[in-house]
Order: C-alpha cells, then structure tokens, then sequence
C-alpha cells in the first residue's frame, strides 16, 4: 500500500541540494528531502521499498508524496563529495569501503528480481556498438559517482540518486564504480585529489573488497572499454533528446571527456587487466 506524507507546511525551511547534473530542484526540508516528480520515480519508489523491506540501511527511505506532488524520501545524513573533491575521496579505506557498500547493495537487491516495471524501450543510438552480453539478473545502481555515496565515520554508508537503475550483471556496476573512484579515467579529467592515485593498485584493492569473481575480473577491462563507447552515443542521443542537464553536459564537453576515457582505457588495458586479475 503507498504511504504518502500528510500536508506538509509550505512555508517550512527548504535548502536547496546542489551536485547533481540532471536533476533540479532538489530540496532538503527537515530530515526528508523532496525530488520533482519525474519519469524514474515509480522505479526509484519500487526500489526503495524493497531495500526497506529485506533490512537494507545503506538507502535513503521513500516516504511518499507532499502536496506539491514532489517525491520525499528521507534525508541520509553523513559526508558526500562535493564539487571540488574533497581530499579525503583519495583515501584508500574509503574507496574499499565504497566497493563493499556496493556489494551489500547488490546482495540485498538480488531478490528484487527484474520487475516489469524497469522494462523499457531498447534504443541503440546510431553507430553505437552493441553491449557486450552479460548475465543483467539484478537492479544496479549504474551511477556510483562520488557526489552519490554519503559515508559515515570514514565509511561509505549509503547509496543516493538511484535514477539511473536499471537490470544490469553486478560487473556492470563495479565498473561504473571504478570508472569514478579508482579512477578509471585520463589524469586530466580526474577531480584534483585522484589525480596522483594509481588506477591500478586501486581497482585491485577495491575488486578484492567486492569480493568479485574471476569470471567478471576476465571481462572487466573489455566491459569498461565497451561501455565507455556505448556512453558516447547514449549521452550525444540524451543530450539531443532530453535537453536540461544532459544537453549541458554535452555542451560542456562530457563526450570529449569519455572520448579521451577510450583511449586511456585502450591505453592501459594490459595494467588494468594484470591488476584485476
């Protein structure tokens, strides 16, 4: 049964939460933040109700609706990334903490399954290779940034911002994750405090904290590669047809950003490769 919040009062205190690229709007009132409705939000809501129900705390809440019609899910307290980095995102304990906080989620949403309701529309955009063919039997997160991990304590805590859910094989996220935090990414493109971090020796510390297969250690680097081509076309279709947030990112040169993540990926695929096995 939905639960939704009785009138809250309009005139209460808002702080609005800045950091994402997409999404506006995004207000903290109280311990509860509210998000537009918008069209991930019955997936996000399903998602949450299950982290909720199998005793997941690594999560924010779903609340309900107010009478603005925003989504409100609860505030998770702790430190997140801001923009610029802070320094502390180049500690090693955090980014192994990180991998094991994704592996906690991706256990507990194991028995979520695929619900029709994640079933969307395949549009290959043009030229775009296909994906590589992987077991997708779980929801992943699929956006593991540093600005969407809040950590407590020195360690990661919960996981925020599950817009980009979606059927995914647990290495596609671990992928994602190493894409931002090891980071698997040029020196250039890298905030400041990750721009001296072996890419290397922190993907093997933070697989190992996974505690990922050897099968997905086998693919890892060819998937990274593969979905780094994949998001080329996928952002440039975004950006054509969404506009907002994806079509000022585009503007601003995210897909010369993943274009030089190829060739870095290509570059260093024999390291990257030796280091994950």
């Amino acid at each position: 049964m939905e639960r939704r919040l009785r009138v809250w009062d309009s005139g209460a205190s808002e702080e609005l939460l800045v950091g994402g690229d997409v999404t506006e709007g995004v207000v903290r009132a109280g311990n509860t933040v509210r998000r537009p409705h918008g069209a991930s939000s019955e997936r996000v809501q399903a998602l949450l109700t299950h982290l909720e129900r199998v005793g997941f705390a690594g999560a924010p809440r779903f609340l309900g609706v107010d009478d603005r019609g925003r989504d409100v899910l609860t505030f998770v307290e702790g430190e997140v990334a801001g923009r610029p980095a802070p320094e502390w995102v180049a500690s090693d304990d955090r980014a192994t903490s990180v991998a094991s906080l994704l592996r906690a989620y991706h256990d507990a949403v194991a028995s979520f399954g695929l619900p029709d309701i994640f079933e969307e529309a395949s549009v290959l955009p043009d030229g775009s290779p296909e994906s590589l063919a992987v077991p997708r039997d779980l929801i992943g997160h699929r956006d593991v940034t540093l600005e969407n991990v809040v950590f407590s304590d020195g360690a990661a805590s919960a996981l925020i911002d599950f817009d980009l859910a979606r059927p995914s094989a647990r290495v596609e996220d671990v992928c994602n994750m190493l894409q931002w935090w090891a980071p698997w990414q040029p020196v250039e493109d890298r905030p400041g405090p990750l721009v001296e971090v072996d890419a290397c020796a922190r993907a093997r510390m933070m697989v190992d904290a996974y505690g990922l297969d050897s099968y997905s250690r086998g693919i890892l680097v060819p998937l990274a590669r593969n979905m780094a081509e994949r998001t080329w076309y996928s952002m440039r279709l975004r950006a054509q047809r969404e506009g907002g947030g994806w079509r000022r990112m585009w503007d601003a040169g995210v897909g010369d950003a993943i274009r030089r993540r190829q060739a870095w990926l290509q570059k260093n695929e024999d390291a990257l490769v030796a280091a994950v096995t």
